[in-house]
């Protein structure tokens, strides 16, 4: 029975490269049949061993990869194949490429580390030359070979530095693995910048999960990768459109976490990089969830005490926001306000030197909004203690369009800092900082000098009445102290004094 349904079963034709002649099921026609494809097969065999490429096993490229692609070996040159087997060649190196050795051992699989890496070589040479196609196959081929050697978990950080970063007494920690790395690097580059990629069929295979894991990679502590990164992230923002809200919530979720978990990310610096350029091409009117990223994302950044990492670029991005739209002044001005520095100097300085960027693209109607807040925290900082906080705050009064504000606002202004100068002027410490406020208190004068002496004689009352205070709370206390005196003197002679009570006896017998 099993022999009958078995020989019902079509049967599969011969290979080429087999000598063996084809079956017949009966009859002499398909007897010739079989002897003239057996010819066929003697000169097909011939021509298999001119041919220079070799032919290797199908099992070593997974089927899902090189469905439909010819396996070519991928030690041969690009120049030893004909143009037809170039496309299963870059397939095969790529697949080559994706095995990953120890670096940290440079003695340990050394001469396979060196074809690896002249693989790569010649891949980067070959896409740069534009003779790939970039199928589905070798899409799909490079986004495995690139997931297989970046895409990686980094160790802990033991850092003492809460930001996770270099800083200026922290050398940077370079990756062993950096000779391939770099090289994958600009392969992955190349490809998303290839003129003719079909962004549609290859957003199936750069998806949200593929950039997810390129985004973690912004945590290496090799500033080299970083700086990679940046730049393979904003090619892939500007190319892939269709991922651009995607990318801006998860630098979001980044950053979120920096500021209210953890304090510790190494590549902040590059994603502000990045959104520098990104905001800079928002158009106008800016969107809701653009406003949100500034007040829910960018503003929070002034918290950490990392943030001297990376202030410039969150300088540049928030300037860029009030560039787009100047009513956003007020915001920006009172989250500074929020996350000012109380006992670290050097943020202090940061943010003055970013409030007067911010300011000097202000209006006159914003300036209005915040001039109360802003100028009672600027008469704290021009009394402060630190020389450079005190001195960079009364600098703020040379640049003309601060000053211009002052001024035509100065019935405002004035009794909010005057207080501050004539301060400095009898108590401050430093040379240097006198000397600046001499010179502000002059400008004043020349200013509106009968607002000046109003100020000056409402100092002058409250110094009075402050005089008259503390006098009473000295004589006060003078007579709090006779008074226990002269009772420690009664306790001392065994006195005792019967305190009478002051609330009526109770009638009822108990």
């Amino acid at each position: 029975m099993i022999k009958q349904i078995l020989s019902k079963l079509p049967k599969k034709l011969p290979k080429s490269d087999s000598s063996d002649s084809a079956k017949s099921d009966s009859g002499n026609s398909t007897t010739s049949f079989g002897n003239v494809f057996q010819c066929t097969n003697v000169g097909s065999t011939i021509s298999s061993k001119l041919n220079v490429v070799k032919r290797v096993s199908s099992v070593v490229f997974p089927a899902s990869v090189n469905s439909g692609v010819e396996a070519v070996d991928p030690s041969l040159s690009f120049k030893d194949v004909s143009n037809t087997q170039k496309q299963s060649l870059f397939i095969s190196k790529l697949n080559l490429c994706c095995k990953v050795y120890d670096m940290s051992d440079p003695d340990k699989n050394c001469s396979e580390q060196d074809v690896k890496r002249q693989t790569l070589l010649d891949l980067v040479d070959f896409v740069s030359s534009g003779s790939v196609k970039f199928t589905e196959p070798a899409i799909a081929a490079l986004c495995k070979m690139c997931a297989a050697n970046l895409f990686r978990v980094f160790p802990p950080k033991f850092r003492s530095s809460s930001g996770g970063g270099e800083t200026e007494d922290e050398e940077p920690m370079f990756d062993p693995a950096w000779s391939h790395l770099q090289v994958v690097y600009d392969l992955l580059l190349q490809f998303i910048n290839y003129n003719s990629l079909d962004v549609k069929l290859a957003k199936s295979h750069v998806d949200h999960a593929f950039v997810l894991r390129l985004l973690d990679l912004f945590d290496s502590e090799d500033p080299r990768e970083r700086d990679c990164l940046k730049t393979v992230l904003h090619r892939i923002y500007g190319k892939f459109m269709v991922h651009r809200p995607f990318i801006r919530k998860s630098v979001s979720n980044i950053i979120y976490r920096f500021v209210f978990e953890t304090e510790r990310h190494s590549g902040i610096a590059e994603l502000l990089e990045i959104f520098g350029s990104v905001i800079s091409g928002f158009a106008m009117p800016l969107k809701e969830e653009h406003k949100i990223f500034l007040w829910k994302v960018l503003i929070p950044l002034h918290k950490p005490k990392s943030i001297g990492i990376y202030h410039q670029h969150l300088t540049y991005c928030i300037v860029q926001f009030i560039d787009k739209d100047q009513r956003l002044v007020s915001s920006v001005i009172k989250g500074l306000l929020k996350y000012w520095p109380v006992t670290n100097s050097q943020k202090e300085l940061m943010f003055m030197s970013e409030l007067e960027e911010v300011l000097e693209m202000t209006s006159m109607d914003e300036f209005k909004k915040i001039m109360v807040p802003l100028f009672r925290r600027l008469a704290c900082c021009l009394t402060s203690s630190h020389y450079q906080v005190a001195e960079r705050a009364h600098l703020l009064w040379n640049n003309e369009h601060i000053l211009n504000f002052i001024t035509q606002n100065r019935q405002v202004i004035l009794p909010l800092v005057f207080s501050a100068l004539v301060h400095n002027s009898q108590n401050h410490w430093n040379q240097a900082v006198l000397n600046l406020t001499q010179n502000i208190r002059k400008m004043l004068s020349q200013m509106d000098e009968e607002l000046v002496l109003a100020c000056q004689r409402k100092i002058e009352e409250e110094d009075s009445k402050s005089s008259d205070v503390a006098e009473r709370r000295r004589i006060t206390w003078e007579r709090l102290e006779e008074a226990a005196t002269g009772i420690q003197s009664i306790s001392n002679g065994d006195i005792l004094l019967q305190v009478k009570p002051t609330t009526a006896t109770c009638s009822v017998a108990c």
